[in-house]
């Protein structure tokens, strides 16, 4: 059996762009009051209204390949507590409809396992199976229409030392 492991944005790789005042790609990191409802990276949750937040450049990826890309998110502008756990999906953002990008081990794309998530639909079971698949390493959460990353959940052996 296998638990999943949600991973949000890095809390160090966001402070030191916090720190630096610009993004991978050396836009600045410019504070705007949020409406309300814009998915966080950091936390995993939607933002309050008058929040501060950022738009930042962000790839997913740590190491260069033909499959790095970059895209838009939206964090904190200032540090905040990131996601709670690890181990559980996010709230506010575990329903479709999302797409679920899935990628092999050397972190080339999965074209034959991406999957659309309708609307209203939990995320988890598709999550579940997906990760189930041998040739499946990971799965990008994607917003459907601009397919921008929200988050990264990958499969870890169970704890079964109790």
């Amino acid at each position: 059996m296998t638990e999943l492991h949600v991973t949000a944005l890095s809390p160090d790789r966001l402070a030191a762009l916090r720190s630096r005042g610009t993004d991978d790609l050396g836009n600045r990191i410019e504070k705007i009051a949020a409406d309300g409802g814009e998915p966080l990276r950091c936390c995993l949750r939607r933002a309050r209204p008058g929040e501060s937040i950022a738009v930042i450049s962000y790839s997913p990826f740590t190491t260069r390949s033909p499959w790095t890309e970059v895209g838009p998110v939206l964090v904190h502008h200032d540090e905040c507590a990131g996601h709670p756990d690890s181990q559980a999906l996010p709230d506010e953002l575990r329903t479709g409809p999302r797409v679920l990008r899935t990628y092999h081990a050397d972190g080339s794309l999965d074209y034959d396992d991406i999957t659309l998530a309708s609307d209203g639909l939990d995320i988890e079971p598709v999550l579940r199976e997906l990760l189930d698949r041998p040739r499946v390493a990971r799965v990008h959460v994607r917003t459907v229409l601009p397919q921008c990353f929200l988050y990264e959940v990958h499969a870890q052996p169970a704890d079964t030392s109790t």
